[in-house]
Protein backbone atom coordinates (compact mmCIF):
# COMPACT_ATOMS: atom_id res chain seq x y z
CA UNK A 1 0.00 0.00 0.00
CA UNK A 2 1.11 3.77 -0.35
CA UNK A 3 1.97 5.89 2.40
CA UNK A 4 0.95 8.80 3.07
CA UNK A 5 3.78 10.91 2.10
CA UNK A 6 3.70 8.92 -1.26
CA UNK A 7 -0.03 9.86 -1.68
CA UNK A 8 0.46 13.29 -1.25
CA UNK A 9 3.47 13.47 -4.01
CA UNK A 10 1.01 12.44 -6.26
CA UNK A 11 -1.38 14.77 -5.56
CA UNK A 12 1.00 17.75 -5.68
CA UNK A 13 1.52 16.78 -9.37
CA UNK A 14 -1.49 16.06 -10.49
CA UNK A 15 -2.75 19.57 -9.18
CA UNK A 16 0.37 20.97 -10.70
CA UNK A 17 -0.54 19.04 -14.21
CA UNK A 18 -4.05 20.60 -13.84
CA UNK A 19 -2.86 24.43 -12.71
CA UNK A 20 -0.55 23.71 -16.10
CA UNK A 21 -3.43 22.87 -18.37
CA UNK A 22 -5.58 25.55 -16.72
CA UNK A 23 -2.63 27.94 -17.48
CA UNK A 24 -2.33 26.69 -20.92
CA UNK A 25 -5.71 27.05 -21.74
CA UNK A 26 -6.21 30.15 -20.05
CA UNK A 27 -3.04 31.35 -22.60
CA UNK A 28 -4.80 29.87 -26.18
CA UNK A 29 -8.08 31.61 -25.32
CA UNK A 30 -6.26 34.83 -24.92
CA UNK A 31 -4.15 34.07 -27.90
CA UNK A 32 -7.35 33.47 -29.96
CA UNK A 33 -10.00 36.08 -28.91
CA UNK A 34 -6.65 38.15 -29.48
CA UNK A 35 -6.67 36.93 -33.31
CA UNK A 36 -10.00 36.89 -33.90
CA UNK A 37 -9.68 40.56 -33.09
CA UNK A 38 -7.14 41.46 -35.18
CA UNK A 39 -8.71 39.88 -37.73
CA UNK A 40 -12.01 42.14 -37.08
CA UNK A 41 -9.94 44.81 -37.12
CA UNK A 42 -8.13 43.66 -40.05
CA UNK A 43 -11.69 43.03 -41.90
CA UNK A 44 -12.98 46.20 -41.08
CA UNK A 45 -9.23 48.36 -42.20
CA UNK A 46 -10.15 46.33 -45.30
CA UNK A 47 -13.33 47.20 -46.28
CA UNK A 48 -12.60 50.58 -45.46
CA UNK A 49 -9.92 50.76 -47.62
CA UNK A 50 -12.07 48.73 -50.10
CA UNK A 51 -14.38 52.32 -50.26
CA UNK A 52 -11.69 54.52 -50.03
CA UNK A 53 -10.10 52.50 -53.67
CA UNK A 54 -14.16 52.56 -55.02
CA UNK A 55 -14.02 56.11 -54.68
CA UNK A 56 -10.58 56.50 -56.18
CA UNK A 57 -11.38 54.36 -58.99
CA UNK A 58 -14.48 56.25 -59.70
CA UNK A 59 -12.34 59.76 -59.60
CA UNK A 60 -9.98 58.13 -61.83
CA UNK A 61 -12.71 57.43 -64.13
CA UNK A 62 -14.32 60.84 -64.44
CA UNK A 63 -10.84 62.14 -64.97
CA UNK A 64 -10.18 60.10 -67.66
CA UNK A 65 -13.50 61.03 -69.21
CA UNK A 66 -12.58 64.72 -68.99
CA UNK A 67 -9.17 63.84 -70.37
CA UNK A 68 -10.79 62.68 -73.02
CA UNK A 69 -13.12 65.01 -73.80
CA UNK A 70 -9.93 67.69 -72.76
CA UNK A 71 -7.96 65.74 -76.20
CA UNK A 72 -11.13 65.91 -78.11
CA UNK A 73 -11.80 69.76 -78.03
CA UNK A 74 -8.43 70.62 -78.55
CA UNK A 75 -8.38 68.31 -81.64
CA UNK A 76 -11.49 70.13 -82.61
CA UNK A 77 -9.62 73.34 -81.69
CA UNK A 78 -6.71 72.51 -84.01
CA UNK A 79 -9.21 71.69 -86.88
CA UNK A 80 -11.09 75.23 -85.83
CA UNK A 81 -8.01 77.21 -86.32
CA UNK A 82 -7.11 75.23 -89.70
CA UNK A 83 -10.08 76.36 -91.40
CA UNK A 84 -9.93 79.49 -89.57
CA UNK A 85 -6.10 80.33 -91.02
CA UNK A 86 -7.62 79.59 -94.67
CA UNK A 87 -11.01 81.75 -93.78
CA UNK A 88 -8.30 84.63 -92.77
CA UNK A 89 -6.58 84.58 -95.73
CA UNK A 90 -8.56 85.01 -98.05
CA UNK A 91 -10.18 87.54 -96.87
CA UNK A 92 -6.47 88.56 -96.70
CA UNK A 93 -6.26 88.44 -100.14
CA UNK A 94 -9.78 89.61 -101.04
CA UNK A 95 -8.65 93.00 -99.26
CA UNK A 96 -5.49 93.19 -101.43
CA UNK A 97 -7.72 92.67 -103.96
CA UNK A 98 -9.63 95.57 -103.42
CA UNK A 99 -6.76 97.76 -102.79
CA UNK A 100 -5.46 96.80 -105.62
CA UNK A 101 -8.81 97.75 -107.57
CA UNK A 102 -8.71 100.99 -105.82
CA UNK A 103 -5.82 101.53 -106.67
CA UNK A 104 -6.70 100.93 -110.34
CA UNK A 105 -9.74 102.97 -109.96
CA UNK A 106 -7.99 106.00 -108.60
CA UNK A 107 -5.83 105.74 -111.79
CA UNK A 108 -9.09 105.38 -113.72
CA UNK A 109 -10.96 108.42 -111.83
CA UNK A 110 -8.06 110.97 -112.61
CA UNK A 111 -8.58 110.20 -116.37
CA UNK A 112 -12.27 110.35 -116.64
CA UNK A 113 -12.75 112.76 -114.67
CA UNK A 114 -11.19 115.12 -117.22
CA UNK A 115 -13.00 113.17 -119.73
CA UNK A 116 -16.50 114.07 -118.18
CA UNK A 117 -16.03 117.46 -117.93
CA UNK A 118 -14.71 118.29 -121.67
CA UNK A 119 -18.35 116.56 -122.34
CA UNK A 120 -20.52 118.79 -120.25
CA UNK A 121 -18.58 122.01 -122.32
CA UNK A 122 -19.04 120.41 -125.49
CA UNK A 123 -22.86 119.59 -124.64
CA UNK A 124 -23.17 123.24 -123.50
CA UNK A 125 -21.84 124.45 -127.04
CA UNK A 126 -23.99 121.63 -128.62
CA UNK A 127 -27.08 123.84 -126.95
CA UNK A 128 -25.68 127.07 -127.97
CA UNK A 129 -25.17 126.72 -131.55
CA UNK A 130 -27.97 124.59 -131.89
CA UNK A 131 -31.85 126.00 -133.10
CA UNK A 132 -33.04 127.25 -129.87
CA UNK A 133 -35.71 124.69 -129.09
CA UNK A 134 -36.69 123.76 -125.42
CA UNK A 135 -33.97 126.11 -124.32
CA UNK A 136 -35.01 126.12 -120.81
CA UNK A 137 -35.23 122.58 -120.25
CA UNK A 138 -32.21 121.89 -122.00
CA UNK A 139 -30.03 124.81 -119.81
CA UNK A 140 -31.65 123.15 -117.11
CA UNK A 141 -30.15 119.90 -117.68
CA UNK A 142 -27.22 121.01 -118.25
CA UNK A 143 -26.85 123.17 -115.09
CA UNK A 144 -27.55 120.14 -113.07
CA UNK A 145 -24.38 118.49 -114.71
CA UNK A 146 -22.02 121.32 -114.13
CA UNK A 147 -23.24 121.47 -110.56
CA UNK A 148 -22.90 117.59 -110.02
CA UNK A 149 -19.13 118.14 -111.43
CA UNK A 150 -17.96 120.08 -108.16
CA UNK A 151 -19.32 117.81 -105.56
CA UNK A 152 -17.82 115.13 -104.09
CA UNK A 153 -21.11 113.26 -102.92
CA UNK A 154 -21.33 111.73 -106.51
CA UNK A 155 -19.40 108.85 -107.94
CA UNK A 156 -17.16 109.23 -110.91
CA UNK A 157 -19.56 106.24 -112.27
CA UNK A 158 -23.04 107.87 -111.46
CA UNK A 159 -21.45 111.54 -113.09
CA UNK A 160 -20.50 109.58 -115.93
CA UNK A 161 -24.03 107.56 -116.53
CA UNK A 162 -25.47 111.34 -115.85
CA UNK A 163 -23.72 112.65 -118.53
CA UNK A 164 -24.07 110.08 -121.19
CA UNK A 165 -27.66 110.17 -119.98
CA UNK A 166 -28.01 113.92 -121.37
CA UNK A 167 -26.32 113.00 -124.24
CA UNK A 168 -28.87 110.61 -125.23
CA UNK A 169 -31.09 112.56 -124.53
CA UNK A 170 -29.65 115.27 -127.18
CA UNK A 171 -28.96 112.79 -129.90
CA UNK A 172 -32.66 111.42 -129.73
CA UNK A 173 -33.65 115.13 -130.90
CA UNK A 174 -32.12 114.46 -133.96
CA UNK A 175 -34.46 111.47 -135.05
CA UNK A 176 -37.57 112.60 -133.63
CA UNK A 177 -40.46 114.82 -134.31
CA UNK A 178 -42.17 116.74 -131.34
CA UNK A 179 -44.65 119.78 -130.62
CA UNK A 180 -44.96 121.87 -127.34
CA UNK A 181 -46.13 124.94 -126.38
CA UNK A 182 -43.14 127.54 -125.34
CA UNK A 183 -42.22 131.23 -126.11
CA UNK A 184 -40.81 133.60 -128.77
CA UNK A 185 -38.18 136.22 -127.52
CA UNK A 186 -40.96 138.26 -127.22
CA UNK A 187 -42.87 137.11 -125.07
CA UNK A 188 -45.79 135.59 -127.08
CA UNK A 189 -46.84 131.71 -126.35
CA UNK A 190 -47.29 130.12 -129.22
CA UNK A 191 -47.19 126.52 -130.15
CA UNK A 192 -43.74 124.66 -131.45
CA UNK A 193 -43.02 122.27 -134.06
CA UNK A 194 -39.06 120.60 -134.10
CA UNK A 195 -38.85 118.42 -136.40
CA UNK A 196 -35.14 116.91 -135.84
CA UNK A 197 -33.00 119.38 -134.43
CA UNK A 198 -32.87 121.07 -138.25
CA UNK A 199 -36.50 122.76 -138.77
CA UNK A 200 -38.02 124.43 -135.37
CA UNK A 201 -41.74 126.30 -136.34
CA UNK A 202 -43.87 128.32 -134.48
CA UNK A 203 -47.65 128.54 -134.86
CA UNK A 204 -49.80 131.13 -132.56
CA UNK A 205 -52.39 130.00 -130.16
CA UNK A 206 -54.67 131.05 -132.50
CA UNK A 207 -53.31 129.74 -135.56
CA UNK A 208 -53.57 132.62 -137.53
CA UNK A 209 -49.30 133.34 -137.83
CA UNK A 210 -46.92 130.54 -138.60
CA UNK A 211 -42.91 131.43 -138.03
CA UNK A 212 -39.74 129.24 -138.36
CA UNK A 213 -35.96 129.90 -137.01
CA UNK A 214 -34.53 131.16 -139.78
CA UNK A 215 -30.31 129.88 -138.66
CA UNK A 216 -28.76 132.66 -141.31
CA UNK A 217 -30.30 135.26 -139.67
CA UNK A 218 -30.48 133.86 -136.18
CA UNK A 219 -34.35 134.65 -135.26
CA UNK A 220 -37.68 133.96 -135.95
CA UNK A 221 -38.98 134.54 -138.91
CA UNK A 222 -42.26 134.82 -139.88
CA UNK A 223 -44.02 132.60 -142.63
CA UNK A 224 -46.81 133.35 -145.55
CA UNK A 225 -50.19 132.52 -144.11
CA UNK A 226 -50.90 130.45 -146.49
CA UNK A 227 -48.80 127.65 -145.24
CA UNK A 228 -50.98 127.74 -141.63
CA UNK A 229 -53.04 124.85 -142.42
CA UNK A 230 -50.39 122.95 -143.23
CA UNK A 231 -48.64 123.72 -139.93
CA UNK A 232 -51.79 123.24 -138.51
CA UNK A 233 -51.38 119.85 -139.41
CA UNK A 234 -48.37 118.71 -139.11
CA UNK A 235 -48.68 119.81 -135.00
CA UNK A 236 -51.46 117.55 -134.64
CA UNK A 237 -49.44 114.55 -136.34
CA UNK A 238 -46.79 115.61 -133.82
CA UNK A 239 -48.60 115.67 -131.04
CA UNK A 240 -50.24 112.27 -132.07
CA UNK A 241 -53.70 113.45 -132.98
CA UNK A 242 -53.62 112.79 -136.62
CA UNK A 243 -52.10 110.32 -139.09
CA UNK A 244 -48.72 111.40 -140.51
CA UNK A 245 -48.69 113.09 -143.24
CA UNK A 246 -46.40 115.98 -144.13
CA UNK A 247 -46.62 116.36 -147.87
CA UNK A 248 -48.12 119.67 -147.22
CA UNK A 249 -45.66 121.13 -145.05
CA UNK A 250 -43.62 124.32 -146.76
CA UNK A 251 -40.28 123.76 -148.21
CA UNK A 252 -38.96 126.70 -145.79
CA UNK A 253 -36.57 128.68 -147.80
CA UNK A 254 -36.31 132.29 -148.67
CA UNK A 255 -39.37 132.73 -151.20
CA UNK A 256 -41.62 131.28 -148.15
CA UNK A 257 -40.79 134.78 -145.74
CA UNK A 258 -42.94 137.11 -145.85
CA UNK A 259 -45.85 136.20 -147.63
CA UNK A 260 -43.97 135.44 -150.80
Amino acid sequence: MLNHSKINKILNKITVSVFLLALVGSVNAQQLNSAIQVATDTNKASAKAQVRIDKLNDQTGDLTGRYRNLLNQIESLRVYNKQLTTVVEDQRDYVDSINNQMTTLEQTNRGIIPMIIEMVDALGKLIEADIPFKTEERQERLAKLEDMLGTQDTTTAEKYRKVTQAYGIELDYGSSVDSYRGTLPSGKQVQFLRIGRTTLIYQTLNQEVSGWWDAKQNKFVELDKRQNAAIKEAIRVAKKEASPDLAGLPVLGANTVGGK
